[in-house]
């Protein structure tokens, strides 16, 4: 391909789609129990959620550095035409900031940063987009402006079942205003402006659930969606979110969510990332969707 399509780990896309698609994914970091880990290197989710109810000290994140970056465009650059780097909400992380250092460092006519406004699920789906662009022959401007121009277009739907790993890891944003409820609700939540921002509340997380089912739903235009169900150590729900999603689902798969994503979302916590199949058709449905586990 001309155009490599570059990510970083809270994409949260399983290496075996992003090997297929020929994906290039920059860890983050996780400090966990004295050590530092490469996101999905050197820790993997189910590895990480085994470890963390054990955990005595809150683990932290960090972004890769500007020098990871460049490395990977260096190699990128010696056999491809240009790249287009797709991040983590500028608003979640500094790691937007690094990939546009690296670039600078690097070739910045020949590589492309853009901020997804999106994390996990829905950052993972705007990058296989890009990379089905840039498989199909497109160009390094088409590509670009194409995740542009789908970024308002991604939703993001999840709930928690608790809001106090997000408080911990700063990333709570708009849905602060939550955290003084003196009822026993359940968040229904968005990614809104590149933040996490509440949509409803409601008194159960089975309730929250089938909202999360609904609101997907809405976006079907006629002609499906594009789905990824992420979860943090909720297997069962998610099969059960992608069961019932499955009938309009153009693109489906299940994926866990990472230890960096994990460590500030939680245990337990289940979403979706779609958007309107007719913007950019997929075409993965893999042995582990819902339909092949009905």
């Amino acid at each position: 391909m001309s155009v490599a399509i570059v990510t970083d780990s809270t994409a949260d896309l399983p290496p075996e789609l992003t090997r297929s698609r020929s994906i290039t994914v920059v860890p983050l970091t996780l400090n966990f129990e004295g050590k530092s880990l490469l996101d999905g290197v050197d820790i993997r989710p189910d590895e990480f959620y085994r470890r963390l109810p054990a955990a005595t000290i809150h683990p932290t994140t960090s972004q890769p550095s500007p020098g990871r970056f460049a490395e990977a465009y260096a190699s990128l650059l010696t056999d491809h035409d240009s790249v287009v780097s797709i991040h983590i909400s500028e608003k979640l992380s500094g790691t937007y900031a690094s990939a546009r250092q690296a670039a600078d460092m690097t070739d910045p006519m020949r590589v492309r940063v853009v901020d997804s406004e999106l994390v996990s699920m829905s950052l993972g789906l705007i990058t296989l987009a890009a990379s089905a662009l840039a498989s199909s022959g497109a160009d390094v401007e088409t590509i670009e402006a194409k995740v542009i121009d789908m970024r308002p277009h991604v939703q993001t739907y999840f709930s928690v079942a608790t809001l106090e790993f997000l408080r911990r890891g700063g990333r709570i944003g708009r849905a602060s205003a939550l955290l003084g409820s003196v009822l026993q609700v359940k968040p229904v939540l968005c990614i809104r402006d590149g933040q996490v921002t509440p949509l409803e509340r409601v008194r159960t997380f089975e309730r929250a659930l089938n909202r999360v089912v609904e609101l997907t739903r809405e976006v079907d235009r006629g002609h499906g969606v594009c789905v990824i169900v992420g979860h943090a150590d909720a297997e069962a729900d998610a099969e059960r979110i992608a069961r019932e999603l499955d009938p309009i689902a153009e693109t489906l798969t299940i994926q866990p969510l990472g230890p960096v994503v994990g460590a500030h979302a939680g245990p337990g916590v289940v979403g979706v990332g779609c958007y309107p199949a007719e913007l950019l058709p997929l075409g993965i449905k893999p042995a582990s969707s819902a339909q092949t586990r009905a």
